[in-house]
């Protein structure tokens, strides 16, 4: 009787293990790599529902590959060693076929290597600082030479300004970028003590003597402006510390590379009028997918959420997944990363983006001024303009080319015709 009660049990066991198997051959897992507390909550919050609204639509249309899309949502709590434990939590543990996620660059390099060692996909979704490629890593976001480089050509030639504080939150992403626009503007006339540059910690609260410092800046009447990579929370303080100085966008420009609808809607933009954000999407831009992306957000989470770049990102990157997917007949990391190259999919401005042999997107650069609503108005928009890994104005970078699918390398260097192995940061 134990033999058969042991047999039956066993049965059962085996039987439940069975349909636990099909259930997942049955579903596309995707991990949702946002932090849901912390610092970054403010933006990456609304990425996690970005996610979750694409994955529900897929699956009202069918699926991929006649299987269902399911989300598995972690939560590395802005704390950037997380990243990389929930990386590997959501790649051996619940097996996800992908990853869309992170926003700071140190919560992708943070992510990188565990993506490296068990050879899985992230699609990252936020501007970052380049000198970066990674064959598990697509950058849907902006290189440098898609937000920084324009953006502070803008300030050279349509506003005249003269005087550069760089103002930025103190990790890679800013400290890199700053390095690549401090050599850019040397390059272009700048003296050296007319670049102030500054870094203050995550959360960061107290802007009065920094402000303060800004303003003096432009003591001998030179024309200030102030290219911010700020992050998270600390925007708020910043901005407030603007309009209590009485510094308008008239007497001290900013163009932020890390504020959008979603970090203005919790703030009074009323003296923040006339302030700049360079990004590759507003949700002020006129096209008909971007009047149906936004109906359909509103109708998910309600007339007052706005949209971001970042969403417009995930929503390529995502749309560019279910496509190699549907053309490699599979989620194997490596079938899905061939069939990635030279894809197209529109984007929400009115253009199309399309994947690069560098894993980065040719996207349109726009430039937006702040309205009262907390909105943007365009007032300058290029082409699509092809992101580059590894920018012209370092040159430890401007040998260096990536390509993934002829080359099979990340860092190829032109001046010896061969591939380097090693990543540098700087």
């Amino acid at each position: 009787m134990n033999l058969l009660k042991n047999t039956l049990a066993g049965s059962l066991v085996m039987a439940g293990l069975a349909t636990s198997a099909l259930a997942a051959d049955d579903t596309i897992k995707v991990g949702v790599l946002h932090s849901l507390s912390g610092t970054m909550a403010i933006s990456e919050t609304t990425l996690k529902d970005t996610m979750l609204m694409l994955i529900d639509e897929q699956n009202a249309k069918g699926g991929v590959l006649g299987k269902q899309l399911e989300a598995v949502v972690v939560d590395p709590a802005s704390d950037w060693p997380l990243f990389a434990e929930k990386a590997r939590e959501l790649l051996t543990v619940e097996d996800v076929d992908v990853i869309f996620g992170s926003w700071t660059s140190v919560s992708r390099k943070s992510a990188l290597p565990v993506l490296e060692e068990l050879n899985g996909l992230m699609f990252y979704p936020v501007q970052y600082e380049g000198e970066e490629s990674s064959k598990n890593v697509f950058y849907t976001g902006a290189a440098p030479n898609q937000q920084a480089i324009p953006a502070t050509d803008y300030f050279l030639e349509e506003l005249g300004v003269e005087k550069f504080a760089l103002l930025g939150t103190d990790y890679v992403y800013p400290r890199t970028t700053n390095n690549i626009l401090e050599s850019y503007l040397k390059d272009k006339g700048i003296a050296a003590e007319d670049i102030f540059v500054n870094y203050t910690p995550f959360g960061h609260s107290d802007w009065s003597k920094i402000v303060a410092d800004v303003v003096a800046l432009g003591a001998d009447g030179k024309k200030v402006g102030v290219i911010s990579t700020i992050n998270g929370d600390a925007n708020i303080g910043f901005y407030k510390e603007l309009a209590a100085a009485g510094v308008s966008a008239d007497d001290i420009p900013v163009v932020a590379f890390s504020v959008g609808e979603e970090e203005l809607s919790g703030l009074d933009t009323t003296n923040l009028v006339g302030h700049l954000a360079a990004w590759n999407y507003f949700q002020s831009a006129e096209s008909d997918l971007n009047d149906e992306f936004i109906a359909a957000w509103k109708a998910r989470m309600g007339e007052d959420r706005v949209t971001n770049d970042p969403m417009e990102a995930h929503v390529i990157g995502f749309n560019m997944y279910v496509k190699a997917v549907e053309a490699a007949g599979s989620t194997d990391v490596d079938a899905v990363r061939s069939a990635m190259y030279g894809l197209e999919v529109p984007n929400l401005t009115g253009g199309t983006a399309v994947m690069l042999p560098n894993h980065h997107l040719a996207k349109p650069v726009l430039i937006g001024e702040i309205q009262a609503d907390g909105q943007f108005d365009i007032i300058s928009q290029t082409e699509e303009v092809p992101g580059d890994a590894w920018t012209d104005f370092l040159p430890e970078s401007a040998v260096l080319k990536s390509d993934w699918k002829d080359l099979g390398c990340g860092m190829y260097n032109t001046a010896t015709s061969s591939c380097v192995q090693i990543q540098s940061n700087y």
